[in-house]
Formats: structure tokens, C-alpha cells, sequence
């Protein structure tokens, strides 16, 4: 079958387990064709380049979501004068029932507002696909004037009812950015509209490419989400330093247009059991849902996992005990709270090293936060000599992943007796499947889905809470045997639930499944002579008994939708 593959700074750029997961996907489905639509985020998404995608990735369609809109998108200049006026009048009346779900008011129910920001959301896909891109309408006055007026009808928020100007025009200016996807010319012949499904890999913008193929050409939409896309929207608004209204109109859209995805999406597959919760109070239907665990490729680990084994024969108390972190630097992660846990460690293991592993810093913040940490281990922990004639050495260092003493992640894990993790706020914690296939005992903080993840086979700490964190870290490392057994035990659960081929199968499953319930309907591919091709049809989507209702029009068709065959009837 062929699978759009829609993407959000992920793959196929080579940047973040994002996107080697989904290289991952494909390259683990070679029977199938994908088509990869990817949006970038930022200049720093492109800054890594590309990943060489395997042969089954017949192209791939790039846009941005940063920068000025892309050239080509503003047709206002090649239309005429009552064209644009047509053009304009439509967009004042979709983007005011847009602007109006947005922003609520009074008399408005939770539903009505989701049902207004559809209508509004579709009606300008609509005229995006009839007469050209709009940023130059979503920038524009009209769109600041229904925005203000959304915001000061009554019933509305106080905090929106405030709204200045400048906060406007934020708004407007980064709203534009997240509809970018209406126009693209993703939308043609040959494009979406002729995928057998849909697979958007994160909430968001992502989905909106799917939304528009579900809606104007009934192909039916998988939406899969490791992190919950609005709250990971609202934690980078607020550190972006957003103005309080800015960040409430752009966390409704996150919210609304996520209910909207769930509701129109033919099968949602949260990573943990935590964000399938976030997801059904966003309104994700239970009988529409299926937990798929990311794929983690465990032979990158195997090596130090049957090391581990080895030890746990016969374990023993280390005379220098080490305790190790591995992860990405990030103000998230709480490492102030892990050097306090670790001076507290060292009040009762005089020996004790700490091991901070941390990937490349790339972006300021990190930088800035990475500068605060030293600062903080410096002044905790003055350098110490063993003599008067020794030099003075810390027990805390800050090593680069790839370095001498961790060239490969499996290293860092090995380094410690025991893996941390620290983090105040998670999603789905990857370093620490990665520390369970390594065969550590680790203790974590209970944040995100860590609690699902490591099941009974490491100890949980509250987070943010450094006293039980050293506590916990002091009963491993002084008991040995129970720690071997914890990270046997961590190693064996890895290997049964996060590995590649468990992830890939359970896609395959769900492409299946989902192809065989909701068909696409569309004229079959004809041969030279005029005769259908064979095999251009996918066999699961032929099921006589389940038929998708005929779609809308669309608007980039030039050609009318088949007519719908009987139930029962063949197609």
C-alpha cells in the first residue's frame, strides 16, 4: 500500500530519536511505499541535514513552518480586483468562526467551540485549495480584526479581553506559521489525495495535511504521539517568554486542533499509557485507540547488556562507587536537583563519583543551563586532593557523548553502577529503556511515563525531591545483589516490550486494520489499453462489508468522486 508519512522536525531530517524511529518504521515495512511530507520547525532542524531514506521512500516533500511564507503563496497580485474581493469576504467569515472557537465567549460550549474551529479551519483549506496560499491574508488586517473582535466578545476570558495590539500581531504572525500546512501544494494530483493512508508522526501541524486528505478525499488518518504535542507546545511557548494572552490563544489552537485530529483520526497510538490519558480528555475516542511503545534498536546495547549479565554473576561492592546520567541537557532534566542528590550521596560514600553524559549542545538555552550546572557542582564540590602533593580533582564531571571516555551511548550507561533519572517533566523516557537494555539498575523520579515504563524493575522517587533520590541511589549501591537483580530483570522487560521489530509489527497490524475498515474510494488506475491495472488496489482495502461514505468534493479535484457502490456490492 502507499502511506503518506506526514512529519514534524523529525524525520527525514537527521535530528532527535524522532526521527530514528520512523527511519526505523520504514525501513522495517520495505513491502510498502511511503511518501514522506516533513515540516521544519526551525533552522536548526535543517542544520543536521538529511537522512538517506531506503528505497521504499518513493519522495519526499518538504516545507517550513519558520521564516518568511515560502514564494508563490501570495497570488493576491495575479487575480483581479473583484476576485480579490470575493477571496477576501470568504476569508473574513471562515476566519471569524475560526478566531471565534479560539477564543470562546459567552453562550459557548466546550463542543461548539470545537465545532466552530473546524468549520472555520476547513472553510479556509477550502479557499486556500480554490484561489492560492493565504499568509498574506492571515497576516493581514482582516485576520487582526476578527482576531480583536473574538477577543472582546462578551463572555470571553479576561485575560484575552485585555489583549493589546502587539500581542495581536504576535498572535497573528505565529498562527499564520502553524496554518502554513493549508497551503501547501501537498494537495494536487498524485499528492495526498492518492494514499491509501495517512500517518501523521506527532500531533499538530503534522496532522494537518491528514485532516485535509481525510476530509476532502476520505483517506482514512492514523495520528501517533510519544508526547503530548499541545502540552509540549505550552512548556515551549512559555519558555519562548510569550505574552500570557499570546500563549492562550496558540494553547486552545494546539487543544482544538488536536480534538480535532483525535475525532477524525481512524486509529490514535499513543506511546505510554500517560499520553493516551492526556489524549481522551482532549477527546480521543477509547475504541479508536492502540498503545504502540517506540521501537529502541537494541543491539546498539547488546554489548553492555551481556556485560552486565556477566557482573550479576557475581556481584559485588565497588571501592569507588559511580552514579551515571545520560540524556540531553535541558532544564526539564532537573540537574540541580541530581548534584543535591549527589552531595547528599556523598555525606555517606565519601568515594562516590558522579558521571553527567550529555549529548551535544546545540541551542543557548541548553548552553546557558549546562553553565549554571558546572557552577553549582563547582561550588557543592571543590576540587579535592588525596595529599598535599596530589592535584585537586572533582568528583562530578561533564563529559560529551562521543568523547574518549563515552564514544557510543552504551558507554556512558556502563560507566555507572547506577543510572539516574532526574527529570521533573517527561514524556516517554527514552534513556531509560536505554539504561534498562544496558542492564543498569536505575532510579528514577515518577514523571511522564516512567512508571509504565520501568514496571516494578527500578525504584521510583517523587520528583524534585533530592533527599529520596540520594536515598534510594545509597540502598543500590549498597546492596549489590539487589541491584544486579533490578537491572536482569530492567534488561529482560526491554527486550519484551521497547524493541524495533515489536514496534514495526504492531504498525504493520494497525495499516492493515485500518485500510480494511476504511477504503478509499477513487477510480481504479488504467493500463495502456484502458483496462484497470492489477495490484494497484491494496487487497485489505476491498472489504465488502465496510465501506467509507462517500467524501466532499475536493476543492483541487477536476474530476467527480466515483459514484458509491451498494453495501455488499463490489466496487
Amino acid at each position: 500500500m502507499r502511506i503518506a508519512l506526514l512529519t514534524e522536525g523529525g524525520y527525514p531530517y537527521a535530528r532527535g530519536e524522532g526521527g530514528a524511529w520512523c527511519d526505523r518504521l520504514v525501513r522495517g515495512l520495505a513491502h510498502h511505499e511511503f511518501d514522506v511530507y516533513a515540516l521544519s520547525r526551525s533552522p536548526r532542524t535543517e542544520a543536521g541535514g538529511r537522512v538517506d531514506p531506503p528505497p521504499q521512500v518513493r519522495r519526499v516533500r518538504a516545507e517550513r513552518l519558520w521564516g518568511e511564507p515560502p514564494a508563490g503563496s501570495a497570488p493576491a497580485a495575479r487575480i483581479g480586483r473583484a476576485a480579490r474581493r470575493v477571496r477576501r469576504a470568504a476569508f473574513r467569515g471562515h476566519f471569524t468562526e475560526f478566531a471565534a472557537g479560539l477564543a470562546g465567549g459567552a453562550g459557548l460550549s466546550a463542543d461548539d467551540r470545537g465545532d466552530r474551529f473546524a468549520a472555520g479551519l476547513y472553510g479556509l483549506a477550502e479557499l486556500a485549495a480554490e484561489h492560492g496560499g493565504l499568509p498574506e491574508l492571515l497576516r493581514g488586517e482582516d485576520a487582526l480584526a476578527a482576531l480583536e473582535a473574538a477577543c472582546r466578545a462578551p463572555g470571553v476570558r479576561p485575560l484575552l479581553g485585555d489583549i493589546v495590539v502587539t500581542e495581536l500581531v504576535a498572535a497573528a504572525e505565529l498562527l499564520e506559521r502553524q496554518l502554513r500546512p493549508l497551503s501547501m501544494p501537498w494537495y494536487g494530483p498524485g499528492e495526498l489525495g492518492e494514499a491509501d493512508l495517512c500517518h501523521a508522526v506527532s500531533g499538530g501541524p503534522a496532522a494537518l495535511p491528514g485532516l485535509l486528505a481525510k476530509r476532502f478525499c476520505g483517506t482514512p488518518l492514523i495520528v501517533t504521539e510519544y508526547t503530548v504535542r499541545a502540552r509540549e507546545a505550552l512548556l515551549a511557548h512559555r519558555a519562548a517568554g510569550l505574552a500570557p494572552a499570546v500563549r492562550m490563544l496558540l494553547g486552545d489552537y494546539h487543544r482544538l486542533l488536536a480534538g480535532e485530529s483525535y475525532r477524525a483520526a481512524a486509529l490514535v497510538t499513543p506511546g505510554s499509557t500517560h499520553v493516551r490519558r492526556w489524549q481522551q480528555r482532549c477527546g480521543a475516542s477509547r475504541e479508536r485507540m492502540r498503545t504502540i511503545h517506540p521501537g529502541i534498536d537494541a543491539a546498539r546495547f547488546a554489548r553492555a547488556g551481556e556485560a552486565a549479565e556477566a557482573e550479576a554473576s557475581a556481584p559485588a561492592a565497588h571501592a569507588d562507587p559511580t552514579v551515571a546520567w545520560v540524556g540531553r541537557i535541558d532544564p526539564g532534566k532537573d540537574l540541580m536537583a541530581l548534584l543535591h542528590a549527589f552531595h547528599a550521596i556523598r555525606q555517606e560514600e565519601p568515594q562516590a563519583r558522579l558521571r553527567i553524559f550529555h549529548l551535544r549542545v546545540v541551542d543557548e538555552r541548553a548552553a546557558g543551563y549546562l553553565g549554571h550546572c558546572r557552577a553549582l557542582a563547582a561550588q557543592l564540590f571543590p576540587d579535592e586532593a588525596a595529599d598535599a602533593h596530589a592535584v585537586g580533582e572533582s568528583p562530578v564531571t561533564f563529559e560529551e557523548i562521543g568523547s574518549p571516555g563515552a564514544p557510543e551511548p552504551a558507554d556512558a550507561y556502563a560507566a555507572g553502577d547506577v543510572v539516574l533519572l532526574s527529570s521533573s517533566a517527561e514524556g516517554f523516557p527514552l534513556s531509560l529503556v536505554e539504561a534498562m537494555f544496558c542492564g543498569r539498575p536505575t532510579v528514577s523520579t515518577d514523571v511522564g511515563a516512567v512508571r509504565e515504563v520501568i514496571g516494578g524493575t527500578g525504584l521510583v522517587v517523587p520528583p524534585r525531591n533530592p533527599k529520596a533520590l540520594a536515598e534510594a541511589a545509597l540502598d543500590l549501591l549498597r546492596g549489590p545483589e539487589r541491584a544486579a537483580r533490578l537491572g536482569a530483570a530492567a534488561r529482560e522487560r526491554a527486550l519484551a516490550l521497547f524493541t524495533v521489530s515489536r514496534c514495526v509489527d504492531a504498525f504493520r497490524e494497525s495499516y492493515l486494520d485500518v485500510v480494511a475498515h476504511h477504503p478509499v474510494r477513487r477510480e481504479p488506475l488504467l493500463d495502456a489499453a484502458g483496462d484497470p491495472r492489477p495490484f494497484t488496489t491494496p487487497p485489505e482495502s476491498l472489504s465488502p462489508t465496510r465501506l467509507a461514505p462517500t467524501p466532499p468534493r475536493p476543492p483541487w479535484s477536476r474530476t467527480p468522486l466515483p459514484a458509491a457502490s451498494p453495501a455488499g456490492g463490489p466496487r
